[in-house]
């Protein structure tokens, strides 16, 4: 257990980087635009010098402030101040270097829809309150320049206000979703590490202490006050292990650059070989004169994580065989090398087990076979079955797919 190297995976999420990235291409191309609309409508100007320095303004901001409209981090709020002001300025300008025939037929005005980058870019760093604030001055601008509430114009004004409101609404419940998903996977992955914890502390800490609770009575003296310590420390392990282990969610400084999720995975041992393992070098240490073991003659190769994990499945359920079936107790062990999995069958000729045993130990806190059996395969992408029928032994059939399935075959 404590060869393992921690390795801690980090993974970000933030549904508003593409927002961003949007932003960014839709000022440059609405700049584009609105210089196009000066360019094909230029005899309407009055004042057209007054237009050209507005829009080489315009376009110097622009393209030296994409920086800015990278992420939320940099889109500061002096920037949304100034760029929004550049914005209401070339609306107000527009009466001033245009005829009156452009206004009565409803013309753009100098920035055109530039001006909803702006207002975007106030939603998407702050949610529909700041998009509420951004509209209303842009709204009261574009009234000021029509000198009266046309059909179109109130239409646009309302178009902006309301869809950028609606994208900093969904940027906001978009935020809330991003923490609750890193708080799950979270959770998980502590649920996970302790279901890890808990297999080997079953197959190790928890053995020892019942032994030593066990001799500790039969010698009995200090022996015994010995024992009954050892008994208490086992309780107290077994129910931290059933108990599970709560995470802190983590996240970002910035809560618009997304949620944080630090994951730790099991590292691989620097010791273990790139390639298989054989599953019948990993056995041969169980075979003893109570224990015999049967395997093919050729190798049984799996991937370490899995070899490893199936050998320890099999080492638990002969722990159960020696604690349960009797010091007397015979075991075998049968490996089959299918074309697509693995199958090892453990049995015993003891008593078997007696029908609802098994539940009642899970339910007392004993998670030797829920654990580091079934726990072991189902991380594996494999499965477990016991058939234990009163009076008639035990039978242990543990299969495991050759390409692993599970959490297991992708460290």
């Amino acid at each position: 257990m404590g060869d393992m190297a921690k390795q801690v995976r980090v993974m970000r999420m933030s549904v508003e980087q593409p927002l961003w990235r949007a932003l960014t291409g839709y000022r440059v191309l609405t700049m584009l635009y609105a210089v196009g609309l000066f360019a094909t409508a230029y005899d309407e100007y009055d004042r057209p010098g007054v237009a050209i320095a507005y829009y080489a303004v315009l376009c110097v901001w622009t393209l030296a402030t994409l920086p800015r409209v990278q992420n939320a981090a940099a889109c500061t709020k002096r920037f949304l101040a100034v760029d929004l002001a550049i914005a209401i300025t070339g609306i107000v300008l527009t009466p001033l270097v245009v005829n009156d025939h452009h206004i009565d037929s409803g013309g753009p005005t100098l920035p055109s829809i530039w001006t909803a980058g702006s207002v975007l870019a106030f939603a998407i760093k702050g949610g529909w309150r700041w998009a509420a604030l951004a509209s209303t001055p842009v709204a009261a601008a574009n009234l000021i320049e029509r000198g009266h509430p046309a059909r179109d114009t109130v239409h646009n004004v309302i178009l902006v206000w309301v869809a950028s409101i609606a994208i900093g609404y969904v940027v906001e419940v978009a935020r809330a979703s991003e923490r609750t998903l890193a708080r799950a996977l979270e959770i998980e992955a502590a649920t996970r590490e302790r279901e890890r914890l808990a297999r080997d502390i079953h197959d190790s800490v928890l053995q020892v202490l019942a032994m030593v609770q066990r001799r500790g009575a039969v010698m009995g003296g200090e022996a015994a006050e010995l024992g009954r310590m050892a008994g208490e420390q086992e309780v107290a392990l077994r129910t931290l292990v059933s108990g599970g282990l709560t995470s802190v969610s983590r996240v970002s400084d910035d809560v618009a650059q997304g949620a944080v999720v630090h994951v730790v995975d099991e590292g691989r041992d620097d010791d273990e070989p790139d390639g298989p393992l054989d599953l019948r070098a990993l056995l041969a240490p169980y075979a003893s004169a109570k224990v015999s073991l049967v395997e093919p003659g050729a190798p049984v190769p799996l991937p370490p994580p899995a070899a490893r994990e199936l050998a320890a499945a099999v080492g638990a359920a002969l722990d159960n065989v020696h604690r349960h079936a009797g010091e007397h107790a015979r075991a075998w062990i049968l490996v089959e090398d299918e074309p697509d999995e693995v199958i090892v069958t453990v049995r015993d000729d003891g008593p078997g087990i007696a029908e609802g045993r098994l539940a009642q130990a899970e339910g007392e806190g004993r998670l030797g076979v829920a654990q580091s059996i079934r726990g072991r395969l189902r991380d594996l992408g494999g499965s477990a079955e016991l058939i234990s029928p009163p009076g008639q032994g035990t039978e242990v059939e543990l299969k495991v797919p050759k390409v692993s399935r599970g959490k297991a075959g992708q460290r």
